[in-house]
């Protein structure tokens, strides 16, 4: 039985809540930031192939992706905090075994583990911040989140590096996960102590309608698995439409278990909440083309311009401290400003690309140092602070919250499928333009106006959602 947030509830302290809930968060980011760094000092050690290390990422995202919403539909109807506890003890132990693991396959069988832990825990996250905070003290608990995001985004590579420049490049690597292991566990503690016991104390057990489940988890497998599964061939396509279906199939079978009486997983009438379908809509849009970004300037640095790794990373370091200030001010004034907040936040971001385009061309003929992208570049993190977690605040606050954990499960299921499909095709469009004898600044620049056109299609949703704020149709 999903709880009433209108029933009277234990006092709740709320930093030390947050702090809970943040941590094992930041621990999850970290552990997906530092991995490109390792995955060369991985394949050495392991004598791992390319195959085998593609899905040290691949196997982590699929299982993270498919268990979004119905984790947040079990942590909605059974309780929260247990579902948030399960989370971290499966990361954890996910992350014990990466850091032990004696060989490729074992690695990647850990690192699915803690996806399905990362899945679990990440909608409760989102869910009893809705539940507990209300008003100003949620925007201002979503903009916490999101710095927490841009600082993990943005030291990850960093204490990757310095674990293998220090420990080696055997150790180094498993120090990445294994550091995990005690912030997992005074996370579960914290959990016991700090977040309220919300589990469903009724006879019966509850319908977490298994049917539904099971389809819409094939057809989140079969919509990503051709763009996180790139060296399978072309035959892997045919699990797209494959997936689709399945969805389709999925969203028969959630109105017909509604109409025979019982709860769905998601219950459809969800996306008839205006408010809620714009906000999935932007981050589905945005998050392609803001995720390939941060890959196709490393690509052109390393591969073109000849740069290192390091000198490369470097980029986003100024880009992630803008995001993480920005988000500060945004969650102070989402309330006020709403969705011209986020329609400013489009347009930072396409000045960023419109100034990296331009400064490509001086950089690549000797005109100016290569670190002066990181200056067009950092609004692209000021956007970020602007758009991500406003947008997350302005749609989930049209949203019951006693459907929070669902809510926040669709909305980030949104943002993985928009980086798994960005993060494929652009830098995908990218290789197959040099190859057919395209100059890497004319692909370069091909992919950024895509990303640009992106950018502007996200904008447009915002401003459909404005006029509908401006008519006093909205939640706010």
């Amino acid at each position: 039985m999903i709880p009433d947030p209108s029933a009277p509830t234990p006092p709740v302290r709320r930093k030390p809540l947050l702090a809970v809930l943040l941590a094992p968060l930041f621990m999850a980011l970290i552990a997906v930031s530092v991995i490109n760094v390792a995955l060369t000092a991985i394949g050495e050690s392991l004598d791992a192939d390319s195959g085998g290390l593609q899905w040290v990422i691949s196997g982590y995202a699929l299982a993270f992706g498919m268990l979004l919403v119905p984790a947040g539909r079990a942590g909605d109807a059974t309780g929260r905090r247990r579902m948030f506890v399960i989370g971290v003890g499966i990361f954890t132990l996910g992350s014990l075994l990466s850091g032990l693991a004696p060989n490729v396959e074992m690695l990647n069988v850990a690192r699915i583990l803690q996806g399905i832990g990362s899945g679990l825990l990440n909608p409760q996250t989102v869910a009893l911040i809705q539940q507990h905070f209300r008003g100003q003290d949620r925007a201002r608990a979503f903009a916490l989140l999101a710095t927490t995001v841009a600082v993990a985004t943005a030291i990850g590579p960093v204490i990757g590096g310095l674990l293998i420049q220090v420990l080696g490049p055997d150790q180094g690597w498993r120090w990445m996960f294994l550091m995990n292991i005690p912030i997992g566990l005074i996370a579960i503690l914290g959990a016991f102590r700090y977040i309220p016991d919300d589990k469903a104390r009724g006879k019966s057990r509850p319908d977490l309608d298994p049917i539904g489940t099971v389809l819409l988890c094939l057809a989140i497998l079969g919509v990503m698995l051709p763009f996180l599964e790139r060296g399978a061939g072309a035959l892997v396509w045919l699990s797209f439409p494959a997936g689709l279906l399945v969805l389709g199939l999925w969203w028969a079978w959630e109105k017909r278990y509604k109409r025979g009486g019982r709860p769905p997983m998601v219950d459809t009438a969800i996306f008839s909440n205006q408010a809620f379908r714009n906000g999935i809509l932007v981050v589905s849009v945005y998050f392609p083309g803001a995720t390939s970004v941060w890959i196709i300037v490393p690509l052109y640095l390393q591969m073109h311009l000849g740069h290192t790794a390091f000198e490369a990373s470097l980029m986003g370091l100024p880009s992630s401290i803008a995001a993480a200030i920005s988000s500060q001010i945004a969650g102070r004034y989402v309330l006020t400003f709403g969705r011209r907040m986020v329609i400013v936040g489009f347009g930072v971001a396409f000045c960023g690309l419109l100034g990296t385009g331009l400064l490509a061309g001086f950089v690549e003929n000797g005109s100016v140092p290569f670190w002066w992208l990181a200056a067009p570049l950092m609004l692209m993190g000021l956007s970020q602070g602007m758009t991500i977690s406003p947008n997350q605040t302005l749609t989930l606050n049209s949203v019951d919250p006693r459907f929070g954990g669902v809510a926040g499960g669709i909305l980030q299921l949104g943002q993985r499928t928009g980086a798994a499909i960005g993060t494929a095709m652009i830098p995908g469009i990218i290789f197959s333009l040099t190859l057919g004898g395209t100059s890497w600044l004319e692909a370069f620049t091909i992919a950024l106006v895509i990303i640009m056109a992106l950018t502007l299609a996200a904008m447009g949703v915002s401003f459909a959602d404005r006029a509908r704020e401006k008519a006093g149709k909205g939640a706010l």
